[in-house]
């Protein structure tokens, strides 16, 4: 049996990693990662570990998927067979190189060819056990010779600079005769040489230097140019090993949802936005753009995202969701019935309580949730599946509790509700009231479907979906939550018998606790506060919203002309040079009011920054302290954090929500230095005084809103792709609504899926999608074919060895030929 995890990995760098699963041979993870990549990458990658409590935890196996082939598997349950992972095939990064194949004319007459092979630099080199001091190695290899140079190592960096050149002889006159040397002029045989340039990380362990990866170049090819300068994508190693069957390490599941999009300038997408936003006022709601996006997507959750995205970007998302939910009401004949199907309605109202109330769950319920995964109490109430020593009672009475506490956090939390859930609630209040107005629950059980059903519930239930835990809870612990959530959802439902709502006896035994009118009344108070729509202003909670919390690594300094720098942490007394012991681990807190730093979780706070002091938030160049993933907290005085994430993703969500939340304050730079003081000047622009004004614009244009950032364009360039996809369920829905207007019998087969109120509206609404979506395919061509026509392979965007370029090489000249 083995204690397994997961990593997930942007080539060599780890992104996220799951919890240890131990002994198991088959572990179940079941987490959820989502990330915004911040750079390039040519492999997406899973490393599957077994840990070791002695020794460094040994690589099982791994799976990686090149980017290129990302949408074979995309949004779809996939088995993956483990490989072996092999030191010589872990290689990222590229290489800058140029070549000169000269011909040089000796004293008696006689021309040789000379080779100088420049080594220019390297970006994106992996970093192996926490450091990176790469070298380069250049050797000319041909069939009865191999000469090797190397260059200087350069310390701390994963983006040397070496520029170094090196000289080879590649062919001498034949009356040179040492044996060790080429000794020939034989042009075929220069053809069977190559240049090869090996990267390597100097390392003080005993087991040497580790291989970072490789690129080997034919001289052949330098017979057409005497010249050639290229970036290449760095190779692995062939070491002729032969790989085991992929069946001896077993297999991985994986679902990955990857989109990519390009986004153009707002201007290009105003037909399609505006006629996106002006769904809410169409009547019927039904020829709306937005609900016919709902239509013709294979999922109802595909059409939901971008649209309340989109809507929530531009303050429509209350008169959006209003009409949508309005017209579903209509059609509803059973109040019980009311808003439990996928409906475009309910999957809007859901993702809207997903943006909008993550950081209201994070308030009402991480608390009580942290507790119950640390404490672990029992609360199995099940008599079949008791363990040996444990009560029921006990177990009852645990549960209770924990219930009790549970039901009494959220239903006093009615004020602390964001204010766009409660309008979209009131909006659905009062169509339910309206449409079954002989029913006087209905008012509750519209609000009470959405805020316990799928809000609180769900969250209860699968926590770590909701990021209120980091990963998926243990069996014990995830058995609990099942209980907890199971009762709150029948608490919430306000159903007239609730016992009958439990299949197994032993949760409507357990449930009789509950069956006291003061449940009940507590429920209906908190759904009338609300669904009023004249509520406090959310502004007024006291209760600080806690953002993100993690350790990351900091020093901080004062920037001062007439001394070196003072730090806050005390090892760092007097240092006149900054170093890795400078750095130290510390637990950062950020709420709406602060941002804290503590020595562990749970520990008094060394430092606190009131959000109104961060005066800018950066990034910080690797050339500071030669570390990476590094960011810059900006304060009065020139105080300044110097702070060191754990990989890219990471330091890109720090950045964005300390942005995010210190955007309103009203002394924000707008200049600053992208590198450190250090011995007496700004190592970016050189200036020696301390107080020299920033160098460089500070990066900006972040939505106050700490809740949404979202940008409408790129959400508009989603649904087109949406839109795009499914033209010919456009197409077909155009033929429905013909085939309404000109024939009332009964409707065919195929139209009878598309909701169509009004065919003549219907028709004219879809007309325009069609319409728009053709202009932005046409732009899209366009961009496609100027790019293809302006980008140089070899180039730094478009190293040689890009396979997805190839392959947009190939699909053009396709797409060219067949034009032509």
């Amino acid at each position: 049996m083995r204690d397994c995890y997961c990593t997930v990995n942007l080539d060599q760098e780890e992104v996220f990693r799951t919890k240890i699963v131990e002994k198991s041979l088959c572990p179940f993870y079941g987490e959820d990662f989502y990330c915004e990549i911040p750079r390039t990458f040519r492999h997406l990658s899973f490393y599957i570990f077994d840990r070791d409590v002695f020794r460094r935890d040994s690589i099982i196996g791994k799976v990686a998927i090149q980017k290129e082939d990302l949408q074979k598997y995309h949004n779809r349950d996939t088995w993956f067979q483990l490989q072996h992972v092999d030191a010589d095939s872990e290689v990222q990064g590229k290489v800058h190189l140029e070549l000169r194949l000269s011909e040089v004319i000796t004293d008696t007459g006689v021309v040789c060819h000379k080779l100088a092979t420049r080594v220019l630099e390297c970006q994106g080199l992996p970093i192996v056990n926490g450091q990176c001091d790469p070298y380069a190695t250049v050797t000319l290899a041909g069939p009865s010779r191999s000469e090797a140079k190397k260059t200087k190592v350069k310390k701390k960096t994963n983006n040397p600079h070496f520029d170094e050149v090196f000289y080879f002889e590649v062919t001498r006159p034949s009356s040179y005769n040492k044996k060790s040397h080429f000794d020939i002029e034989d042009v075929d045989e220069v053809d069977k040489m190559e240049i090869r340039v090996d990267l390597w990380n100097a390392s003080n362990l005993k087991f040497g230097d580790e291989f970072l990866g490789e690129l080997r170049l034919p001289l052949k090819f330098l017979r057409q140019s005497s010249s050639y300068e290229a970036w290449y994508f760095l190779q692995p190693r062939d070491n002729g090993n032969k790989s085991l069957k992929p069946d001896d390490l077993g297999s991985l599941r994986l679902n990955v949802v990857y989109t990519e999009d390009h986004v153009f300038s707002s201007d290009y997408y105003s037909p399609l936005r505006d006629l996106l936003l002006k769904s809410a006022d169409v009547e019927p709601v039904s020829a709306s753009a937005a609900h016919i996006l709902g239509e013709v997507c294979r999922e109802k959750q595909e059409a939901a995202i971008p649209l309340v995205r989109l809507f929530l970007h531009y303050g429509r998302i209350v008169p959006f969701i209003s009409a949508i939910a309005n017209a579903e009401v209509k059609r509803t004949q059973d109040p019980n019935t009311i808003f439990r199907g996928n409906s475009l309605t309910s999957k809007c109202i859901d993702e809207t309580m997903k943006l909008a109330g993550m950081h209201y769950l994070q308030v009402t319920l991480k608390p009580i949730i942290d507790e119950i995964c640390q404490v672990h109490k029992p609360c199995e109430i099940d008599p079949v599946k008791l363990k040996d020593g444990e009560n029921l009672e006990n177990n009852r009475e645990n549960l209770r509790q924990y219930v009790d506490r549970i039901f009494t956090v959220i239903t006093k939390s009615g004020v602390s509700c964001p204010t766009v859930m409660c309008d979209i609630f009131f909006s659905l209040r009062e169509s339910a009231a309206k449409r079954f107005q002989g029913d006087p629950d209905v008012r509750y059980t519209a609000v009470s479907s959405f805020i316990f059903l799928r809000f609180f519930a769900p969250a209860i239930l699968s926590p770590n979906l909701f990021q209120l835990t980091p990963h998926h809870p243990d069996p014990q612990t995830s058995r609990t939550l099942t209980l907890i959530s199971k009762t709150i959802q029948t608490l919430g439902s306000l159903s007239k018998s609730k016992s009958a709502n439990f299949k197994e006896s032993y949760m409507a035994t357990f449930y009789d606790y509950f069956n006291e009118q003061k449940y009940a009344d507590a429920v209906k108070n908190f759904l009338d506060l609300i669904s009023s729509s004249g509520r406090r202003d959310h502004k007024s909670i006291e209760q600080p919203i806690l953002l993100k919390e993690g350790t990351l690594k900091l020093t901080v300094k004062k920037v001062d002309g007439n001394s070196s720098c003072r730090f806050m942490i005390k090892r760092a007394q007097g240092r006149k040079r900054f170093g890795m012991k400078n750095f130290k681990k510390r637990w950062f807190r950020l709420t709406n009011h602060e941002f804290t730093y503590q020595k562990s979780k749970g520990d008094h706070p060394l430092c606190s920054i009131p959000i109104e002091n961060i005066l800018a938030v950066e990034r910080l160049e690797e050339e500071s302290f030669k570390m990476k993933n590094m960011f810059q907290v900006i304060q009065p005085e020139r105080r300044v954090l110097y702070i060191q994430a754990n990989n890219c993703v990471e330091a890109k969500d720090w950045i964005d929500i300390l942005t995010k939340v210190s955007q309103c304050n009203k002394k924000r730079l707008t200049v600053y230095h992208p590198s450190a003081y250090l011995n007496g000047h700004w190592l970016c622009c050189k200036a020696t005084a301390d107080n020299t004004p920033g160098c460089t614009p500070c990066t900006g244009g972040l939505p106050a809103n700490i809740q949404l950032d979202i940008d409408g364009d790129r959400e508009t360039e989603r649904i087109y792709s949406l839109f795009n996809l499914y033209m010919p369920k456009l197409e077909k829905m155009q033929e429905a609504c013909g085939s309404k207007s000109v024939y009332d019998g009964p409707e065919e087969e195929e139209y009878s899926t598309f909701i169509i109120d009004d065919p003549k509206e219907t028709y004219k609404t879809l007309k325009l999608i069609i319409e728009g979506v053709g202009t932005l395919e046409q732009e899209h061509a366009q961009y496609k074919r100027d790019k293809f026509k302006k980008t140089k392979y070899g180039s730094q965007e478009h190293p040689i060895g890009d396979k997805s370029f190839q392959t947009y090489i190939r699909q053009q000249s396709e797409i060219s030929a067949h034009s032509i």
